[in-house]
This record gives structure tokens, sequence and C-alpha cells, in this order.
């Protein structure tokens, strides 16, 4: 496979550190995943990012991008900042239907999305504590810390799965 000369460069993403306190530390490692996911991202054709490459159909570059981008929204959004999540109706009729949108978008748009919802979020968190608690669901309470170790965890695996894809798509590979 040919590996694409748009993408073959270093990506530019911030390093996390290696020392800080902890809010550092997870904003630091959640913002280079996210850079990763836009680096993993890029340079395709809108055919590339859409493309189903594994049995699940839902596990497209576009599609897992989305996703992404919804998970941003949910949890500092709708979970801290209280607005009405606009997918809730949605997704009662189809629980995939954020990996499905992008299908209609361009990769480019979508990146754009996941670039700005990414901004909210950090504005978001930016504004509490990591000890702030709100409702969840019906599990109680939630705080900002466990909400931004879950986006490094969540983030980190579909950056993995990006990875996997990328290479499949035009032989680009990296950590």
């Amino acid at each position: 496979m040919a590996t694409s000369a748009t993408t073959s460069a270093a990506p530019q993403r911030p390093e996390a550190p290696l020392t800080g306190d902890e809010r550092t530390q997870l904003n630091g490692f959640l913002d280079y995943l996210r850079a990763t996911v836009v680096w993993k991202s890029s340079g395709l054709t809108d055919e590339q990012a859409s493309r189903s490459l594994v049995p699940s159909k839902l596990t497209t570059i576009a599609g897992l991008v989305q996703h992404l981008t919804y998970v941003e929204q949910y949890w500092f959004s709708v979970v801290f900042d209280g607005i009405e999540d606009p997918w809730k109706e949605v997704l009662k009729t189809d629980p995939d239907a954020e990996f499905r949108v992008a299908a209609d978008s361009s990769i480019e748009q979508i990146i754009a999305d996941y670039q700005a919802e990414c901004q909210r979020s950090r504005e978001v968190a930016a504004k509490r504590d990591l000890a702030d608690e709100v409702p969840f669901r019906d599990k109680g309470t939630v705080n900002l810390r466990f909400v931004l170790a879950h986006l490094v965890e969540e983030t980190g695996r579909h950056a993995g799965h990006l990875d996997l894809l990328r290479e499949l798509i035009d032989g680009v590979t990296g950590e």
C-alpha cells in the first residue's frame, strides 16, 4: 500500500506533560489523543473516510470521528453544561445514529465539527473543578475527574481503531 504524502509528515500534536497536577496531565493526554484523531482522519477523500473495512458497518473513519464528536458533546455540554441532548430522540430509535450520520457529510466538515466540539469541551471543563459533581441519569452524580478520565479512555480506544483503519486505507501508520 502506498503511504499518503499528506499525512505521512509528523503530526502536529501537543505532547502530554510528563509532570504537572492532575488536571494538567488529564487535559494534556486528552488533547494529545484529540489531535491524534484529527491526524488519523485528515488527508482522506470522503469515500475513503466512509469506507467500511471491517465486518462492523459502523466502523468507518468518518463514523468514528462523528461518534467522538457526540461523546464530547454529551459529556461536557449535556452532562456538565446542562444543554438539552440534541441526539436524545434520534438515539431512541437508532442507538448507533451518530456513526451513520457521518455518511452525509464531508470528512473535512466532520473533522471541523469535532475540533469545534473539543474546544467547547475545553471551555466547559475550564469553568469547573475536578471534584465538581453534577446529577447523572439515575446513577447519582458524576464528577469532572471521571469525565476527563473517561474521555481519555474513549478517545484513546477509538484513536487505535482509526490507526488500524487508516493503515488499511492507504498504509499510513504511526503512533
